[in-house]
């Protein structure tokens, strides 16, 4: 095992140095393309960061509305007749927009269910399984400049909805 330790804590040092070496055999200006790489990531960070306040502004303004807590009300008989816990509603919403949106959930179903109930195995699995839809397409389509989305946003909707489907089965399975 100490081996893989060992060798782990190499990767990484050995590829900068692969990369510098192989930079430098191709007579590549390793550190001016490093910089050059370093400004272009700059740019496209203040590209996105307006995106970005809007995504965590918005989700905020709709997890103090309570829209979340009365959409679980409303749809507590669908619930109830999956068996799927309420507090599973506004995190599967909120992780379609925000990631770190929906960590502040997952904390909070963490403090009141416990991570090792069915609800904090299903909140975890269900982290894992599903994708901040909205975030990334605006984020990386901004980047990227992409103006026609087509089949993008229904495609990674029914996605998430397997993921879902996927993390409720896996949670089931393995709470019981």
């Amino acid at each position: 095992m100490s081996v893989l330790s060992n060798l782990s804590n190499l990767i990484i040092p050995l590829l900068f140095f692969f990369i510098v070496g192989v930079g430098m055999v191709r007579g590549i200006k390793v550190y001016e393309s490093f910089l050059k790489g370093a400004g272009d990531g700059l740019k496209i960070v203040v590209d996105i960061v307006p995106t970005l306040i809007g995504l965590l502004v918005a989700v905020g303004m709709l997890r103090a509305s309570g829209l979340f807590e009365g959409l679980g009300y409303i749809l507590r008989p669908v619930t109830d007749f999956l068996h799927l816990p309420t507090e599973i509603l506004p995190l599967s919403i909120v992780k379609i927009f925000s990631s770190s949106a929906a960590t502040g959930l997952v904390l909070d179903i963490f403090r009141t269910s416990g991570p090792d109930s069915y609800v904090g195995t299903l909140t975890s699995i269900l982290m894992s399984c599903t994708e901040t839809v909205f975030y990334t397409m605006s984020v990386y389509f901004l980047a990227a400049q992409v103006t026609k989305t087509r089949y993008t946003l229904s495609g990674a909707l029914l996605s998430t909805l397997a993921g879902t489907v996927a993390s409720v089965i896996l949670a089931r399975l393995m709470v019981g």
